[in-house]
């Protein structure tokens, strides 16, 4: 049995940071990565043999929990038949098909691999779709690493954003603006100023990467009826949110609270690939034309519509849609979320918490926060310190601040007891 520490520093010699996505190398909150040898259901083991319960489950996909039957079966089978191909087969029309059954918004869908590929292709898209070049993004949402979308905010409406990354050159990051999210009157100002040049506002609905932070209801309604008046198309980055917070997606929410909503372009990822890497962008078909092979907006990708991803995407979504499922998912983290807030008064300790399906986050302050710099407000030493004291009793919650939660169907009401009997020592 390996030692974390070890694998760790094995790791740095061979790999930047030990690690091949930031966030796990736990700089943000200190102390050695768990190096992760195997999941079953609500539960990773690390190399030292130490059991969690797994609230980041991948950081979304795992929503049936890890190794669930139905899952495992059909990966296995595909992979029998083969890996890759490079060429059309029927899974690829069977999983599109049940994309576009529960997303009612979206007529054609293309698949891809990543979440950072969709959306780099949907602002192509939209781009392309309507000849303009600049377009919005709001500060505390991720939509990946391509270099437009690496951007914070510049110093005023009137000036466009700054690269947050090296290699990010400021040619690339001038067309690209950032607001504030949930900030009605400056979204109305920068398309007052900007409005016949922006091809698209990209948005997470839910923000899933400052924690877990809504759109409300006024500013979504806003931002719809400002793309439509500009001719700008509105892009829903539901990467995170997709089938996660029900099953129409964060889109189906806000259809149910504004009359009419929906979204030009939509992005999604993690649970439509079950834990394998696939992604997609979709919309109607007079959108859709545009890109290649019909039209010339190009995209191409040797593992797009991989055999053996989209058969655990499709044995996923199936599982998902099966009575109940959502129902019972939403309650359970109903009860975790509660549960944390209810401890958090006990203890004495500034907590707010919200949830959306199988998607939570929770902030050691007294209410919610509706945008980035307020969430940068949290005491970031003490959640350190609650991450660390809940990692010790076996609870692996994300190793940032700034990141949600997620529970899966395999959580269990033992599994809520015992993180609620952690928050409580943690908290202490």
């Amino acid at each position: 049995m390996s030692d974390n520490q070890a694998l760790f520093e094995r790791a740095q010699a061979v790999i930047p940071g030990g690690v091949n996505s930031p966030v796990r190398a736990f700089r943000a909150v200190g102390g050695t990565p768990r190096f992760i040898q195997r999941g079953e259901g609500a539960y990773i083991h690390d190399a030292e043999g130490r059991r969690y319960i797994d609230y980041i489950g991948s950081w979304g996909p795992m929503i049936l929990g890890h190794g669930h039957p139905a899952v495992i079966e059909a990966v296995t089978a595909a992979a029998r038949e083969g890996l890759s191909f490079g060429a059309p087969t029927e899974r690829e029309i069977e999983l599109a098909e049940e994309i576009l059954k529960l997303v009612p918004s979206m007529e054609q869908v293309r698949l891809v691999s990543s979440g950072t590929e969709a959306t780099m292709s949907a602002i192509r898209l939209a781009r392309g779709a309507t000849a303009r070049s600049k377009f919005i993004k709001f500060e505390g949402c991720y939509h990946g690493h391509t270099d437009a979308l690496l951007v914070k905010a510049g110093s005023g409406l009137a000036t466009f954003g700054h690269p947050t990354s090296a290699g990010v050159p400021a040619e690339v990051a001038q067309h690209t603006i950032v607001l504030e999210y949930n900030n009605v009157a400056q979204l109305e100002e920068a398309f007052a100023l900007h409005g016949k040049e922006l091809a698209c506002v990209i948005i997470e609905p839910i923000a899933g990467n400052m924690n877990f932070v809504r759109a409300s209801v006024p500013f979504m309604t806003r931002l719809r009826e400002l793309c439509t008046a500009h001719g700008a198309l509105l892009v829903l980055d539901e990467v995170m949110t997709g089938f996660r917070v029900g099953l129409a997606s964060a889109q189906g929410l806000y259809q149910k609270l504004i009359p009419g909503f929906k979204p030009d372009i939509s992005v999604f990822g993690k649970v439509i690939g079950g834990g394998m890497p696939l992604a997609a962008f979709g919309a109607s078909r007079e959108i859709m034309k545009h890109l290649a092979p019909l039209g010339g907006v190009y995209q191409a990708g040797t593992l797009s519509g991989n055999p053996v991803a989209t058969a655990c995407g499709l044995a996923t979504l199936r599982e998902i849609q099966k009575p109940g499922f959502f129902e019972a998912l939403t309650a359970k983290t109903r009860r975790l979320v509660e549960g944390l807030a209810g401890v958090a008064k006990e203890m004495g300790v500034p907590f707010s918490v919200d949830s959306e399906g199988g998607m939570f986050g929770f902030f050691l302050m007294d209410a919610l926060p509706q945008n980035y710099a307020a969430v940068m407000t949290t005491d970031k030493e003490r959640f350190n310190r609650f991450f660390h004291g809940m990692l010790d009793a076996g609870v692996y919650l994300a190793p940032a601040l700034y990141e949600a939660g997620f529970v899966s169907a395999a959580h269990s009401e033992a599994d809520i007891a015992a993180t609620l009997d952690a928050a409580r020592g943690a908290l202490r």
